[in-house]
């Protein structure tokens, strides 16, 4: 499939993005652009979260990552489905009960404006760099099939990625985005169920023979548990992985924005359920694809591709899908699989933080009609500018796999918000609310220590996802030091 190819198909799925976006961007305010007026229905809303949680990073890097991590990253999986319980019934009743826009509303009720504004800080962090690593994994994936062979730079396919997403999610904001995310996430999932049917047909053999086959056993080990000081070891994965989704979902303004637009607290439930039982099947399907892609590489001497020197296991899929010998099929397949992972969580991620400025930040609220909607697309352009500047310094900046450094600044920038809602929500202490700040940041610090100890000097014990619980019981333990007597 050559470059020419890949761009008309960006074009036609696009348009049909674009028709979306009109249909349901048509009243233009900020009710429909903040929470769809809470009439989504809750189905929709968990097929479309599974496009949002996956995106461009297990599209890609998940399958990448097979190599080095066989398929042990299903621990922390595992983490998440445990996780999500704790989102349906614990968080989400806080936010339907508070009648939150913004779920960091909460802190301003609970604790202050300090508070509330830390919390909403945090978020703005991690969603800026979790949304640049997303999107950065698509935009080098474009540069190398696409815009290098017409000689463009990679600030302009970074620049023409975020003007696509700001031109369909300028209007309708979430209410839009409930229903291209649905459509992107039956593309995904029909992406890497073809491309495991493709691949497996090429190798002449049926899924049952894949499944049972001695290559599969090569990259099948799911549960490290020989030593508690490995970095994966399955009680520090699960943990982790449980921990993540907390914090990644349901103190995440991007995630909660769509259950928060389901006409009930029930509804929301019950997306959160679905929507988490599906989300590991699906991610079970992106190892298998993994396994399946190094076994093809091996037999046909394909070199996982190099970027800027350096070999990158995340382009190995694309390299294969592309460049394989499997046909246009597939190819059409995985171009429109990896468009749909990067649109359904990047356009989330901007109107997310588009609505977290607005709300927690500017006030928005306090305004009129007419004002609100003005400094609504002021911020939606800085939001879109903002990230295309982090993503170019992604490019010359990050060497190792995508999915394991995104998950490990969660470690760092999610903490203060788990410390933070867990305080409020576990115990009844008011606290000095002008400190709180200063305790989130010294928890950052302190975690940064903590995970840049030496294995050597503590027995050989390697830190991994358990930084994000460490962080966010520092977090707690400042806020106790801070209570008011």
């Amino acid at each position: 499939m050559d470059a020419t190819q890949i761009l008309i198909l960006i074009g036609a799925y696009f348009g049909l993005l674009l028709l979306i976006s009109f249909v349901t961007g048509r009243n233009d305010n900020n009710e429909d652009f903040f929470n769809a007026g809470k009439q989504s229905p809750w189905y929709l809303v968990a097929f479309g979260m599974v496009g949002a949680s996956l995106s461009g990073v297990t599209f890609i890097s998940v399958p990448g990552w097979i190599e080095n991590s066989e398929f042990s990253y299903f621990q922390v999986v595992l983490g998440y489905m445990f996780g999500y319980f704790v989102v349906a019934y614990l968080l989400l009743p806080i936010y339907y009960k508070h009648n939150v826009t913004s779920i960091y509303e909460y802190l301003f009720q609970r604790f202050g404006v300090v508070s509330h504004k830390t919390g909403a800080f945090f978020f703005f962090v991690s969603r800026v760099v979790g949304a640049a690593f997303r999107l950065f994994l698509v935009a080098i994936v474009l540069q190398q099939f696409v815009f290098n062979a017409w000689h463009i730079p990679f600030e302009i396919t970074v620049i023409i990625s975020i003007l696509l997403i700001w031109i369909y999610t300028n209007k309708g904001g979430i209410k839009t985005i409930v229903w291209t995310d649905t459509l992107q996430t039956f593309f995904m999932i029909v992406a890497v169920v073809l491309s495991i049917y493709f691949i497996n047909q090429n190798l002449g053999w049926s899924f049952e023979e894949f499944l049972t086959s001695e290559e599969l056993k090569k990259y099948s080990n799911v549960f490290v548990t020989d030593s508690f000081l490995e970095r994966g070891h399955f009680i520090k994965s699960f943990l982790g992985g449980m921990f993540i989704t907390i914090c990644m979902t349901g103190l995440d303004q991007d995630m909660m924005q769509k259950n928060l637009t389901c006409k009930s607290l029930k509804d929301a439930q019950k997306n959160m359920i679905y929507f988490s039982i599906v989300l590991v099947f699906v991610t079970f399907l992106f190892m298998l694809l993994g396994a399946l892609l190094y076994i093809y590489s091996d037999q046909y001497n394909i070199e996982i591709p190099l970027m800027d020197g350096q070999p990158r296991t995340d382009l190995l899929f694309p390299e294969i899908a592309l460049n394989g010998g499997l046909g246009i099929t597939l190819a059409i397949t995985f171009m429109l699989g990896l468009i749909a992972a990067a649109y359904s969580s990047a356009d989330s991620a901007l109107t997310s933080l588009t609505t977290s400025f607005c709300i927690d930040f500017l006030n928005i609220e306090k305004e009129n009609k007419k004002k609100q909607k003005r400094l609504r697309k002021k911020v939606h352009i800085g939001m879109s500018i903002l990230l295309v500047v982090v993503i170019i310094i992604f490019k010359h900046v990050l060497t190792t796999n995508v999915i394991d450094s995104l998950l490990t600044v969660a470690g760092y920038t999610y903490g203060p918000l788990l410390g933070l809602f867990a305080f409020g929500i576990f115990t009844k202490f008011s606290i000095r609310d002008k400190y709180v700040w200063i305790v989130a940041i010294i928890s950052v610090i302190i975690t940064a220590i903590i995970g840049n100890i030496p294995s050597e000097s503590v027995g050989g014990y390697v830190v991994g996802y358990e930084l994000l619980p460490i962080n966010g019981l520092l977090t707690f333990i400042g806020l106790v030091l801070i209570r008011r007597k």
